[in-house]
């Protein structure tokens, strides 16, 4: 009975173990609109937000306490329990130290109709960025300072993608999640009358020196070629980072976080 009983997987042969695996690329994930979520503080981020989960695996050797709690809530909520063997649950694991459990999701919708602003909306617009890191850190500082929203703009990185579930530690759930065309994007945001303020190396405004107390759109780009001309060229406020050092820029989502947490000094001041 679906929720109401616990199977046994034990063979690395098994249909759904070699789902789990076949996960771990865009394509599968693509073809049937499911993603894997690790980790017991992920899963119930994710089951709080309402994110349909379609099967949770689980190896009670990796408990690491708390872990019950999170597969009774599952049970009740419908989910399908799978056990297996610490030595099986380690070869679906994705991270180097898995707590035992892994639950495959329903991918939940990513229109930019869907997300909700508050009255004072802070967005972040990440524009084709490569790397699934930087975007899972992106949004833990978009939840941090309670950002509304984060769209992955041209995306290059798949939301879905396990790495991003995992560098965000569960923030995909928490902060809303859009994706869309550069043109499509800037057309909604202008629709929703937001600021929109651009990320550049060779702006004379310092970050600091933005009026962040009004609807605004941080708009941040590809990590080795930066953003692309409809917003190095368009009519938007430039704004960048002083360096002091050698290097002539930071990593994008380090980047992200000053500039989020200078809108957040600014609010909070106000």
């Amino acid at each position: 009975m679906r929720g109401k009983e616990i199977l046994s997987v034990t063979s690395p042969q098994n249909p759904r173990i070699k789902e789990i695996r076949r996960l771990r690329g865009k394509r599968a994930r693509d073809r049937t609109g499911l993603f894997l979520v690790e980790g017991s503080k992920e899963i119930s981020m994710a089951l709080e937000a309402g994110v349909k989960m379609e099967s949770l695996f689980f190896s009670r050797n990796l408990f690491r306490g708390g872990e019950e709690r999170l597969l009774e809530s599952a049970m009740t909520m419908g989910v399908p329990l799978f056990s297996l063997p610490e030595g099986l649950f380690r070869k679906i694991a994705y991270r180097e130290n898995p707590d035992g459990l892994l639950a495959v999701a329903r991918q939940f919708p990513l229109e930019l109709e869907r997300l909700e602003l508050g009255p004072l909306p802070l967005v972040v617009v990440a524009q084709n960025l490569e790397k699934p890191g930087n975007l899972g850190a992106i949004l833990r500082s978009a939840d941090a300072v309670g950002a509304d929203a984060v769209i992955v703009c041209d995306p290059g990185v798949d939301p879905f993608n396990p790495n991003v579930v995992r560098a965000s530690r569960g923030t995909l759930f928490t902060v809303g999640v859009g994706m869309a065309s550069s043109s499509q994007t800037l057309e909604w945001l202008r629709e929703k009358g937001l600021e929109v303020v651009v990320t550049s190396p060779g702006a004379t405004m310092k970050y600091t020196q933005f009026d962040y107390g009004r609807p605004t759109a941080l708009v941040v780009g590809n990590e080795a070629q930066g953003l692309t001309p409809l917003w190095q060229e368009g009519p938007f406020t430039r704004v960048s980072i002083p360096m002091r050092g050698r290097a002539d820029s930071l990593n994008v989502a380090v980047a992200t976080a000053v500039v989020l947490y200078e809108a957040l000094r600014q609010r909070e001041e106000s």
